[in-house]
């Protein structure tokens, strides 16, 4: 079968590639960071919403910010972790549509609902959490995503006077094999799917 991309970019991004625990200490320089957010940012959202916001975390300074917040199995990987996302979305979002999606000028009111602007941006921000960790994998970076932490104490910390809510945290840099677990079994394509 052909491939748009060849098996060892699909290696790299997806068959090869495995959440890191533990990191060797090599600096992930911020054109990195802003390079893997300027290809993250092409995965579609619906009406190109783009609700997600990213603070990247890299000094120690912004990593003890992080750490009273976290849960303790996630300590040691977050804070050597070279940088670390906190990936947010923003409930918001709908404020950007008129630039956003200009060939609706209607658009930003398809929103005012409270439950479906959450639902939208959760959605879409976490999509767009997807593509970070698919950016940064084809951009020669590990990621460590996770969960277990506080969102409340993280939202105080972190987005306090906006309306940008936390999704998931994740580490990224360079990873140390030693720190990998054995890779867990997948679902099969029956188990999973249907075809119609």
């Amino acid at each position: 079968m052909t491939h748009a991309v060849n098996d060892e970019a699909l290696d790299t991004i997806f068959r090869g590639a495995r959440s890191q625990n533990r990191w060797l200490d090599k600096p992930v320089s911020a054109a990195l960071l802003m390079a893997v957010y300027d290809l993250m940012r092409f995965g579609p959202t619906s009406a190109n919403c783009s609700p997600a916001r990213i603070v990247f975390l890299v000094s120690e300074e912004a990593k003890a910010r992080l750490k009273p917040f976290l849960s303790p199995t996630n300590i040691e990987k977050t804070m050597t972790a070279p940088a670390v996302a906190i990936v947010g979305y923003d409930l918001d979002f709908p404020n950007h549509l008129p630039r956003l999606f200009p060939h609706n000028p209607g658009a930003k009111d398809w929103f005012n609902d409270p439950a479906l602007r959450q639902t939208t941006a959760f959605r879409n921000g976490s999509l767009q959490g997807g593509y970070l960790i698919i950016a940064a994998r084809a951009l020669g970076l590990d990621c460590g995503p996770m969960s277990g932490f506080s969102n409340d104490g993280v939202d105080r910390e972190f987005f306090a006077g906006t309306n940008i809510k936390s999704n998931f945290v994740c580490g990224l840099g360079y990873g140390d094999p030693s720190g990998l677990f054995e890779r867990n079994p997948r679902l099969s394509f029956d188990e999973a799917c249907k075809i119609l």
